[in-house]
Formats: C-alpha cells, sequence, structure tokens
C-alpha cells in the first residue's frame, strides 16, 4: 500500500491509499498539475467521469476543484474498495464509486445522452481500450465535453474529436481533446 497527495483545490495536500496491484499507475503529480491548468482550477458545476479510476486519484483531483459530480468506475473488487474508503475519508458526496467494466459501463450510459463534461480516460495499455471506446463517446458526452486521454503512445482521435493539447511526461503521453 502506498499513498499519493491530492495536488489542488478543497482536498489539496490531502493523502490518499493506493494499494498494490498489477498495472495501477497513477498519474504523477506534474502530469495532474498540467491538466488541472489546461481545464482550469474551478470544475465547478461539471459532471466528471474517471473511467478507469485505478488510484481514483484523477476523479478526486476534479472533486477536489469544484466538480459537481464525479463517477469513478473500476472493474477490480480489490482497487474499488480502497476507492470507496478513499471517498468516505474524503466526505466527497459528489463521488461515486461503481464496479464495472468500463466498455460496458459506457454503453449502458450510450442510451440516456450526453451526461458528463469531462471524461478521463486512463486505460490499461496494449489492450485496444480506445479503438473499442472511440465509437461509444459521443454518446455519453455532453456538446461542449472534453476528453483527457492517457496512453503509451501519441493518440490520433476519430472525428468528431481532436487533440488540443499534449504532452509526455517519460512513458506517459497524454491529451487533452475536444470537439472538431
Amino acid at each position: 500500500m502506498s499513498r499519493i497527495r491530492i495536488t489542488g483545490g478543497e482536498w489539496r495536500s490531502r493523502l490518499i491509499q493506493v494499494i498494490d496491484s498489477q498495472g495501477l499507475r497513477p498519474t504523477p503529480d506534474r502530469v495532474r498539475e498540467t491538466l488541472f491548468n489546461w481545464l482550469g482550477q474551478d470544475l465547478g458545476g461539471l459532471d466528471c467521469l474517471d473511467l478507469f479510476a485505478g488510484s481514483g486519484i484523477l476523479g478526486f483531483e476534479a472533486a477536489s476543484r469544484g466538480a459537481a459530480s464525479v463517477v469513478l468506475v473500476e472493474r477490480d473488487q480489490r482497487v474499488g474498495a480502497t476507492l470507496r474508503q478513499n471517498a468516505a475519508s474524503l466526505g466527497g458526496g459528489r463521488l461515486e464509486v461503481l464496479r464495472s467494466d468500463a466498455l460496458e459501463f459506457a454503453l449502458g450510459c450510450a442510451g440516456r445522452g450526453g451526461t458528463f463534461d469531462l471524461v478521463m480516460l486512463d486505460p490499461p495499455y496494449r489492450q485496444s481500450w480506445l479503438e473499442r471506446l472511440w465509437p461509444v463517446l459521443p454518446g455519453i458526452v455532453k456538446p461542449e465535453a472534453r476528453l483527457y486521454v492517457e496512453a503509451e503512445a501519441a493518440v490520433a482521435p476519430p472525428a468528431p474529436w481532436r487533440v488540443s493539447r499534449q504532452g509526455r511526461a517519460g512513458q506517459v503521453y497524454y491529451h487533452l481533446l475536444e470537439r472538431a
């Protein structure tokens, strides 16, 4: 078990627990700071989705910065239990932790129309998750939504998305996408 800190907002400097789990890669502090500089530090009123929650740090950062709601989706039961403990310790009534497969969750949301203002995608590497999700994402986001994507290589998204910002930190490529 390790701990990482929230870098900004209401819960700045609070530590969350992260269990050791294969493939779990919490987004580094520097990358998170860059992301929230791109988005603006105040996410007040936004509905956010952390689709491959893992450590949950992206979702916790969004809630710390005032997001109206943050849904954290995690498939692994042990990792999900840690997410629920962290959410409870933060007192985050805006946080909802769901145990589900990412694609199944997205397909289930697609029929309800645009739900999210910001979707954060940090899927397991080399498993073609993004290719499976691209067709579903337009059905779960609001018209002005943005996507944050971390990947093992630079991303070339299909229409209607375009990369508005991107960076690289070590082996991590990160991107902010908007509708073209």
